[in-house]
């Protein structure tokens, strides 16, 4: 059985988002093993290497993996998608670092819909806004 190109690359750009930090958190490892298992992709030769951390994911390689499963006309469905399953990953360590809420803001940004939305009433924003009021919660008991 031959894995779906499309899901191949959302595992790829999972594992990218993971290393956009500079380094895969302990949750964030669990969540992509966890995911690449449901998927039937832990051993793809492509995603092997990059499951298990033989090589590290520069950023721009991230953003391009990205790029390559958007295309040039991204619909709306395929940033929501894509934005939902990098949330999921995000969130799994309890943290959204800069650069993780940075490629969440741009692809917020290639949304189609975006335009009409109010920028103030994202959901992604409104996610962002809840775990960092729960992080500095917990900061300043």
């Amino acid at each position: 059985m031959t894995a779906d190109p499309k899901t191949k690359a959302l595992i790829k750009i999972l594992i990218g988002v993971a290393w956009i930090d500079g380094k895969i958190q302990p949750e964030e490892r669990e969540y992509l093993h966890r995911i690449a298992k449901e998927k039937g992709l832990e051993n793809e030769p492509d995603i092997q290497p990059l499951l298990y951390e033989f090589r590290p994911v520069p950023s721009q390689e991230c953003y391009g993996w990205v790029n390559d499963y958007l295309g040039d006309r991204p619909t709306s469905e395929n940033c929501q998608q894509l934005i939902e399953a990098i949330s999921g990953l995000i969130y799994s360590d309890g943290s959204v670092d800069s650069e993780e809420a940075k490629l969440l803001t741009n692809l917020q940004l290639l949304d189609p819909a975006h335009d009409s939305a109010e920028p103030n009433n994202s959901p992604i924003l409104a996610s962002l806004r809840n775990l960092y009021q729960r992080w500095v919660s917990t900061l300043n008991p």
